[in-house]
């Protein structure tokens, strides 16, 4: 089976889909995708997903698109990253990358964005502000229940961790700082502790430079 992983290295969402693969042991080739550039909204892109993003699995034929969709399908063909497998904890875990979709990631990226990706008298300082709000409620949610455990589901990694971590290995600034959450911060550490583990910019071709 050839499973290629269609992504960019700033790809936050991508790295969730990426690593995902890699640590339940699924072989797999990434093929950049020229985001910035505009390739993801391009019609032969459109073709493989008319959503226009990151990440697209092509699984032997069988393409999959959307992050929590593609951590699912590793949960099913592995068994891996999905706790005990009981239903309760597959829906934890679906609980966990719906809050991540929507109030980490949903903040992160966008705000990520804004702050490094395009020229500087571009950037909407009051739709910095309001994402950064936004972004901080989600931490703030995640530093309690990480306060009080290991992992967010279960006593194991599991595509829950993968997916709310997505965005918080990156480098580049977007209001978040690892010393201001402590819990997330030792959380982080146990992720990258794990064997198999990779930076975002050492599993996918990045498409800037390093400062």
């Amino acid at each position: 089976m050839t499973n290629t992983l269609h992504c960019f290295g700033e790809s936050g969402n991508a790295y969730k889909a990426a690593l995902t693969l890699t640590l339940a042991g699924v072989p797999w080739q990434a093929r950049h995708v020229d985001f910035f550039a505009g390739a993801a909204r391009g019609p032969e892109f459109r073709k493989l997903n008319p959503m226009g993003e990151v990440p697209v699995l092509d699984a032997d034929g069988l393409v999959l698109t959307q992050s929590g969709v593609i951590q699912d399908w590793v949960m099913d063909e592995t068994g891996r990253l999905c706790g005990d497998g009981a239903k309760a904890t597959r829906r934890e875990i679906l609980r966990w990358t719906i809050f991540d979709n929507q109030k980490v990631s949903g903040q992160a990226g966008p705000l990520r964005f804004l702050m490094n990706f395009i020229p500087e008298d571009k950037r909407p300082a009051e739709v910095i502000g309001f994402l950064n709000g936004r972004l901080k409620a989600a931490l703030a949610v995640l530093e309690g229940e990480l306060a009080t455990r290991d992992w967010l589901v279960g006593d194991s990694l599991t595509c829950a961790d993968l997916s709310c971590c997505g965005y918080l290995f990156y480098p580049e600034p977007f209001t978040f700082e690892r010393a201001d959450y402590p819990a997330i911060d030792a959380w982080l550490d146990r992720i990258a502790a794990t064997p198999g583990w990779q930076h975002p910019y050492d599993l996918m071709t990045r498409a800037f430079p390093a400062a």
